[in-house]
């Protein structure tokens, strides 16, 4: 049985539990996928299972990942994902893959590219002290000193200093599932998952 799924975020909102109390929610539209390929320990060295999501058009394909779907008969598909797995019971080439594989109350991992915040200074991407802000003081919110002079004289790798903000592969693991939709093929994530509304998520059970 395959335990992960492809999706996107659709965006937040809240739901009421028993008692009354407000759950913050998470809505993923989460496949439906299709297994591309199986992989097995005699023929490849290890089992696993490839997943393909997003229809696209034969001419937006390059021709050897078209080789690939056409192959085993299956539409052009925009996102692979493949993942090892202990038994390959229940997979076949060209099943589809619901929300119907995870229950309510089930643990997930969820990964996918935190929101990007482009070009950031010290004190935004480091949480760095800022300088005074009385007048005569020339040091506001520069990074200040990086390094010594003649010894080493250079900047020594991974030394915090500005630059890109965001938009990194994250993962937020042990989220609870309190919501599906087998219909919609949606996923209520109670809390919030990386990245913005649109984004591709990755959704594995552990």
């Amino acid at each position: 049985m395959v335990y992960f799924n492809l999706g996107r975020k659709i965006g937040m909102t809240q739901i009421f539990d028993d008692r009354g109390l407000t759950i913050p929610v998470t809505i993923i539209k989460a496949g439906p996928c299709i297994i591309v390929q199986i992989k097995n320990d005699a023929k490849h060295g290890y089992s696993s299972v490839q997943i393909g999501y997003d229809k696209v058009e034969y001419n937006k394909v390059k021709k050897p990942i078209l080789g690939h779907f056409k192959k085993n008969n299956i539409t052009p598909l925009k996102y692979l994902f493949e993942m090892k797995i202990d038994s390959l019971t229940k997979c076949d080439i060209g099943q589809l893959i619901k929300v119907d594989s995870f229950v309510i109350g089930q643990k997930v991992k969820i990964s996918a590219n935190s929101i990007g915040k482009g070009f950031s200074g010290c004190q935004k991407r480091h949480n760095f002290a800022r300088g005074p802000m009385s007048h005569g003081s020339k040091n506001h919110r520069q990074p200040g000193s990086i390094g010594a002079g003649t010894t080493p004289g250079r900047v020594i790798p991974g030394k915090k200093m500005a630059g890109q903000l965001g938009n990194k592969k994250t993962t937020i693991k042990n989220l609870k599932i309190v919501y599906i939709d087998k219909i919609n093929n949606l996923l209520g994530i109670k809390g919030s998952v990386p990245g913005k509304t649109g984004n591709l998520l990755k959704v594995v059970s552990v």
